[in-house]
This record gives C-alpha cells, sequence and structure tokens, in this order.
C-alpha cells in the first residue's frame, strides 16, 4: 500500500511487528536506535529475548491473539540486556486483515511525556492524525473488497456456513465505523464561532441520551439559570456533550447509575497557550457520573488519541472532544475517583455586541 512504508520509517516510537510465534519480522528506524541494532541482527528473534520487560508480556500477546483487539500497558521497566532498563508503556495490537502478525509498540515515557502530558489535549490529537487518516484511507479499500467477497461467498453457502461469512462482514464493519471515527480528525472543519445558549445545547444532548443511551440511568439538571452566552459552534458542542454523556452511561452501573449536567461561573479562570494571550474562559459545563472511575494508569492521557479505559474502546472519542474544545479556546479536564468522575469544560463568554444578536433569535 503507497505511503505505509513511509507512515512505518516515520513513527517516533519504537515499532516491532511479530509473526505467530512471537518472533520479530520487522522493526522501525526508532526501534533500531531503541534496540541498537538492525534488523539482520534481529530477525527471526523471539521478542522476549531481546526486550527484557517487568511484565508478563507473553500472557499479553496470547491474549490479543485470541481477542483480536489491542492491550494497554503502562510503566513498566523495558531494558535490551545491553542498556538500563527504562520506564516505558507499551500498546500491543493485532494487524488488520492479517490473523498472524501482531504490532508490539514500545513507548519510552521521556517521549511520551513529550507527546502526551506535557502538551495540550490538541496537540496530542494533532499528532496522530496525518498517520491515522492516510492508515485509515489506505485500510477501507481492502477491507470493502473483504465485505463483498464475503458477500457473493454467502450465496453459495449452506446455512450451517454462513455464520462465518457473517462475522467477516460484520467485523469488517465495524473496522470500517472505527476508521471513519479517525478520519473524523482530519475532516473537522473550524468551529463557527457565535453567541449559543449553552443550556439549549445541554437540553438537546441531555434528551436524547434519555431515550437512547441513558435510559437506564438518570440524569439529574444542576444549572445556573443566569449563565450569559457562550462563543462557540452549537453542532460541535452537542457532539461534545453527546459524546461526554455516552461515557458516564457506558461507566455507571445499570440498576444505580446517575449522572449530572452542572453549570456555573467561574469568573477568575483563564486559559494560556503558547505564544497566545490569556483567554477568559468562565463558563463551566460538568458532566459528573457515579461510576467506577478511570483506571490511574491514564487518567493523566484520556484525551489523547487510542488511549481508552474499555476493553474494545478506540480512545478517540475524548481526544476529538479535546480538540473540539482546544479549537473554541475553552479547556476540559478530568477529575477521577471510584464513585465519581467529573469533566469538566471551560468555556469563553460570548462578545457582548454579539450578545444582542442571540437575543433577537429567542425573541
Amino acid at each position: 500500500m503507497p505511503g505505509t512504508g513511509r507512515i512505518w520509517a516515520s513513527l517516533p516510537i519504537p515499532a516491532l511487528l511479530l509473526d505467530h510465534q512471537d518472533r520479530i519480522t520487522n522493526i522501525n528506524p526508532a526501534a533500531e536506535l531503541f534496540l541498537n541494532k538492525t534488523i539482520k541482527g534481529l530477525a527471526g528473534a523471539l521478542v522476549y529475548d531481546k526486550l527484557v520487560i517487568d511484565a508478563p508480556v507473553e500472557e499479553a500477546l496470547a491474549r490479543v491473539r485470541k481477542n483480536r483487539s489491542p492491550i494497554f500497558v503502562n510503566d513498566v521497566d523495558v531494558g535490551t540486556g545491553e542498556r538500563a532498563p527504562v520506564e516505558c508503556n507499551l500498546q500491543i495490537a493485532p494487524v488488520a486483515n492479517d490473523t498472524s502478525q501482531i504490532l508490539f509498540l514500545v513507548s519510552p515515557r521521556e517521549i511520551a511525556g513529550r507527546l502526551g502530558r506535557s502538551i495540550s489535549a490538541d496537540k496530542a490529537a494533532k499528532s496522530a492524525i496525518g498517520m491515522a487518516e492516510m492508515l485509515a484511507h489506505e485500510i477501507k479499500n481492502p477491507l470493502a473488497g473483504i465485505t463483498g467477497a464475503a458477500q457473493l461467498l454467502s450465496m453459495n453457502l449452506p446455512k450451517e456456513d454462513l455464520e462465518l461469512t457473517d462475522l467477516i462482514v460484520a467485523e469488517s464493519r465495524r473496522i470500517v465505523k472505527l476508521l471513519d471515527q479517525v478520519e473524523q480528525f482530519g475532516n473537522l472543519r473550524p468551529p463557527q464561532l457565535k453567541p449559543v445558549n449553552i443550556h439549549d445545547i445541554l437540553d438537546r444532548a441531555r434528551k436524547s441520551a434519555i431515550i437512547g443511551f441513558a435510559a437506564h440511568m438518570t440524569v439529574k439538571e444542576d444549572y445556573d439559570p443566569s449563565l450569559p452566552p457562550a462563543y462557540g459552534d452549537g453542532d460541535q458542542l452537542l457532539q461534545v456533550f453527546l459524546n461526554l454523556l455516552k461515557n458516564a452511561a457506558e461507566a455507571a452501573a445499570m440498576d444505580s447509575g446517575e449522572i449530572t449536567i452542572r453549570t456555573f461561573y467561574e469568573p477568575s479562570l483563564r486559559v494560556r497557550r503558547k505564544g497566545e494571550q490569556a483567554f477568559r474562559v468562565p463558563l463551566q459545563v460538568e458532566i459528573v457520573d457515579n461510576g467506577p472511575g478511570l483506571p490511574a494508569e491514564i487518567a493523566d492521557e484520556v484525551f489523547e488519541p487510542f488511549v481508552s479505559g474499555r476493553e474494545n474502546g478506540t480512545g478517540l472519542g475524548l481526544a476529538l472532544v479535546g480538540k473540539i474544545i482546544a479549537e473554541h479556546k475553552g479547556w476540559i479536564s478530568v477529575d477521577s475517583v471510584p464513585g465519581r468522575t467529573v469533566f469538566r469544560i471551560s468555556l469563553p463568554v460570548a462578545p457582548k455586541h454579539m450578545q444582542q444578536d442571540l437575543d433577537k433569535e429567542t425573541r
């Protein structure tokens, strides 16, 4: 596939391809630097013979192959036998359309720190956009062929064998849906900023939630009715609130789940980004749930692409939320302990001369 070789060579973190026996078949230039070896010296070697990892990697690889879903292992010491161990995050994932290969990513924490917590959520998202969008485009074409071929095969198969082709079609469509989310990063238009009533948008999101994914939950409102208009894109903010409500609904217990939507005014809050003046963000929206809380190992990285606390989560929803809020000159944060998780969004107020336009629209 054109372009994938450039992407592989450009990855800033060490990446290894493993075969069905956990043997190394390829490494990228970053891995050559990390291991201080070329592929010629590593080809065919077991990955755990070349990497000394303070974690049950063999078990993790077996789970990835069995479940066909990625696994994240954070804060483990990784060495090579020739260099002192360094603290790393591991990402282990199956290769699409190839059941024999596993992608093994090693992210030293000094790199993760530069690309992660030390930069804002919008830049963390942008660091993955180019690579992810190109990969999504390249993968969707062969997936369409696989789906079509499976459907053609199903026309001549006995009924007892149709389950296999149905599985191929269903899984292919699931991957396409994920790739659509990846492409959404690159296709997201700049926000069309204007005065918006934040409570109207929250009510639209709440009504969609309680007749859909949050129908089993109690959804409460705690609004400050005196809030001035926000300066934002109503459609994009609706997408943000729906995403956060959906996350809260999936996290909370089925029988006693509760979500609270709270708004208030905090005049002292400002956001300053590098090279820009400070922006006041006094409008506060909180989405609070009583679920088990975020896993401690991802709490600081939850707005980065491909970081998820759920077994089959894509890790794209919150990254997109972070990108949208950043483009609104706003801020998003999370505070999570067992039994209480709070996502807070801080937004700017619409300029006073524009608030009159909203007043005219609502009369």
